[in-house]
Parts: structure tokens; C-alpha cells; sequence
């Protein structure tokens, strides 16, 4: 199955570089590029790729609104990529429903694999670093224009006990194996078992499920 990608960054030999990178994985497929947020937003809606390469920093409208607006109205998946590691601007991006960032400085291989792990429903920031992340969040108090992380405990009665210990395990960083592992259930199991958290918890993104189960101190 192939993989529909946007890549949106203001620099053109930044995307030129992104696209040749991808374009070397046959399943992977650029479809369209974006100079800035605006134009981004449109052709997520007009071109419905799998997942969108979001720059955070560009002009007319910035990463972190494009994203969101984007993951509003489900348009893709969206990856973020800075130059920054866990400023602000990254962590606004993932309150708003970005799947996880990655450093421009990442390899070929790195990025194709992030790619496909976000196109597939996971995260794709390395389970340590990850834990750094949502020590961040945690520590972070949300902007005038973000939304809180802070759960409301209603939300949490209508989960199972096993949607409870799959939540608690994305808090942790637990990727889907390793969340099959230490439940020992399968991984379409869990994959079904994450779907279902993330939509009963109103959550865009495992990122803002792990932001919920770190700031509710389920973890």
C-alpha cells in the first residue's frame, strides 16, 4: 500500500531534499508540496495524504495552527520536523494533535520509518525520548491559543480495566510491541484497544492520550 505524503516547509531545497529522501522507498509516494501553513492546510484538504511533513516555523500561518487545523478535520496524519529539539513551538504542535516530531537533521532511513510507523497509527519518537517529552509537558503550562492536557475524570470511567493498563502503557511510551508484549495480547489487539482509548478520551493523536495518562497520574 502506498504511502501519500505532503511535505510543507517554506525552504524549496528543504523540500527537494525530503521528497528525494522518501521517493527512495518504493512505497512512499510525495504528492504535493506547501510553502507555507495556509497553502498547507488547503492542499491537505484538497489532496488527502496520508501524512503531512509540518515544518513549524513558516510564514502566513505557523506549523502549530496548520496542524491543527489539519488534524481537526482529519485530513492526515502530521509529522512535525524543526530544527529545534522540544521548543515551545514542537510542544504546541503535539497539544494540537501532531503525531510526533522529528529533527531535520534525521537520516533517510529514520524519516522512512517514521513516515511509516505515523501513516500506520503510532508515534514515532524513540520510547526515552519520549519519556523526556512528557516530563515536558508535564512541567509546561499550555499557551493562550492551546488547549489544556488535564483530563476530565469522566472520560476515564467509560474505559475498560485493559483500556486503562493500554493507556498507562502509552503514558509510559510503549510502543503497540511493546504494549502486546507486556499485556500479552496480540498486536491487532492492541492496535483495536488504542483506537478505542484515543476515540472514548477524544484524543487526536497517542501523544495527547500519553499527555492525559502522565498529567492524571496514571502512570
Amino acid at each position: 500500500m502506498t504511502i501519500r505524503v505532503l511535505v510543507a516547509d517554506d525552504h524549496g531545497a528543504v523540500r527537494a531534499g525530503l521528497r528525494l529522501l522518501l521517493e527512495a522507498d518504493e512505497r512512499i509516494e510525495v504528492i504535493g508540496e506547501a510553502a507555507d501553513g495556509e497553502t498547507a492546510v488547503a492542499n491537505a484538504r484538497a489532496l488527502r495524504p496520508d501524512v503531512v511533513l509540518m515544518d513549524i516555523r513558516m510564514p502566513r500561518m505557523d506549523g502549530v495552527q496548520a496542524t491543527q487545523e489539519i488534524v481537526a478535520v482529519g485530513s492526515a496524519h502530521v509529522l512535525v520536523l524543526t530544527t529545534f529539539d522540544l521548543d515551545e513551538y514542537v510542544v504546541a504542535a503535539l497539544r494540537a494533535g501532531a503525531a510526533g516530531f522529528l529533527l531535520k537533521t534525521s537520516g533517510g532511513p529514520e524519516l522512512i520509518d517514521a513516515v511509516h510507523r505515523v501513516a500506520a497509527g503510532e508515534g514515532v519518537v524513540a520510547p526515552e525520548v519520549t519519556r523526556t517529552l512528557l516530563h515536558a509537558f508535564v512541567d509546561s503550562r499550555p499557551g493562550p491559543n492551546e488547549t489544556s492536557g488535564a483530563a476530565d475524570p469522566g472520560q476515564f470511567s467509560e474505559l475498560t480495566a485493559r483500556e486503562r493498563e493500554v493507556l498507562a502503557c502509552i503514558g509510559r511510551g510503549s510502543s503497540n510491541q511493546e504494549i502486546s508484549r507486556a499485556l500479552h495480547i496480540t498486536e491487532a489487539t492492541t492496535k483495536s484497544h488504542v483506537s478505542r482509548v484515543l476515540a472514548k478520551l477524544g484524543c487526536r493523536s497517542r501523544v495527547q492520550a500519553a499527555i492525559l495518562a502522565r498529567e492524571s497520574g496514571l502512570t
